[in-house]
């Protein structure tokens, strides 16, 4: 989703969980112009609890809207001329990634949709909650409303997320498939409950009213299941999964098909187009696009991080976008923009770091296979 973004002199704003994480020990760090937690025991630590058993998020920091509409179907519409994805034919409670792009092709924020009737739910990322506002009023429609919503959200991931959480919920999540949500009662006041998250793992984010929050996250973190879990750790599990930052992966000026997201776009609208950037989008799904976002498998110990030239028999072809140290993997991991025809898996490629070569070679994503829980399994 989003990275930190400079928030300059401007005091830092509060989630309504900030107390529980400065009790709980946590350090904390300027993040999208929040207070976020970085860390509690751990960033490894951290990491290993929610692949083993579960770990607690606080996202609340994500900007949450709701979308109604005064003329039936003028929302899914409105949404489908400012997404490249289907959104009219969601069905009730079904929720969809997706990207809203610009005039120029490039991504404005990555999201999910989620549909209830003919009301619609967002989530978009706290550093690109601005930006997003102002996308919506440049192309605004008067048949729909666009109403933030002031609530808190948590996300609960993990192999045990769902045990810990049903007794919470009034609901039987069981039955709900990845990428699916309720409105129910959780934890004693009205909710959505999504299964849906960042992390590879089968969990959920459960959005509910800022009052709410600090018990439901003191019930949630009393059970010896489950481990507080801060940004450092949130990062190395999206990382193994392949998922895309918004300000490092995605940007203004990377088109979703740099980004290999040809996925979030149907058959039909690839060929019938109608939203923003279609000419460029429509272009390099015809042409292949000038760059594509890999995975990189890094050899020996040396981490790559964000910003390290990739290059090719000396020549500098791309660069790092997201990397570290994959706990679960047990190696460095990246990813990185290289034109296609360096694409292809197994190309073996070098990284710049500290004016040093490391060898990487091109690396299937996701670097650890999707334990989310789908129809079916």
């Amino acid at each position: 989703m989003a990275n930190p973004t400079d928030h300059g002199a401007e005091a830092l704003k509060t989630t309504p969980l900030t107390s529980r994480h400065q009790a709980a020990g946590a350090r904390m760090v300027p993040f999208a112009g929040y207070s976020m937690p970085l860390q509690y025991e751990g960033i490894v630590a951290e990491h290993k609890a929610t692949r083993e058993n579960a770990g607690l998020f606080d996202v609340s920091h994500m900007g949450q809207i709701l979308l109604t509409e005064s003329r039936p179907g003028a929302a899914a519409a409105w949404l489908e001329k400012l997404t490249p994805s289907d959104i009219a034919g969601l069905a009730e409670g079904q929720a969809r990634y997706t990207v809203l792009t610009n005039e120029a092709g490039g991504v404005v924020d990555d999201l999910i949709i989620t549909r209830f009737g003919d009301t619609f739910r967002l989530v978009v990322n706290g550093a690109r909650r601005a930006a997003v506002a102002a996308h919506f009023e440049t192309y605004a429609d008067p048949d729909v409303r666009i109403a933030p919503l002031d609530r808190a959200l948590i996300a609960l991931q993990g192999p045990a997320a769902e045990a810990v959480l049903a007794p919470h919920v009034n609901s039987p999540i069981g039955e709900l498939s990845f990428m699916h949500a309720i409105e129910t009662t959780a934890f004693g006041a009205g909710a959505m409950v999504s299964r849906c998250g960042y992390t590879g793992e089968d969990g959920f984010e459960i959005s509910l009213p800022n009052e709410t929050a600090g018990e439901a996250w003191d019930a949630l973190v009393g059970d010896d299941r489950v481990s507080p879990v801060g940004l450092g750790a949130r990062d190395t599990l999206r990382l193994e999964a392949g998922l895309c930052l918004y300000g490092q992966d995605l940007d203004e000026t990377i088109s979703p098909i740099e980004a290999s997201l040809l996925w979030i776009i149907p058959k039909a609208r690839r060929t019938e187009g109608g939203f923003l950037g279609e000419a460029r989008i429509l272009k390099e799904i015809a042409d292949k696009p000038a760059r594509k976002r890999v995975g990189l498998a890094v050899e020996g110990r040396v981490p790559v991080r964000s910003g390290a030239p990739i290059a090719l028999d000396g020549a500098e072809i791309g660069t790092v976008t997201s990397g570290g140290v994959g706990p679960s993997v047990g190696a460095p991991i990246a990813m990185g923009f290289v034109p296609p025809e360096h694409a292809a898996t197994g190309t073996r490629l070098a990284a710049i770091v500290r004016g040093k070569s490391v060898d990487v070679s091109v690396a299937k994503l996701p670097f650890l296979a999707s334990r989310t829980k789908r129809k079916g399994n």
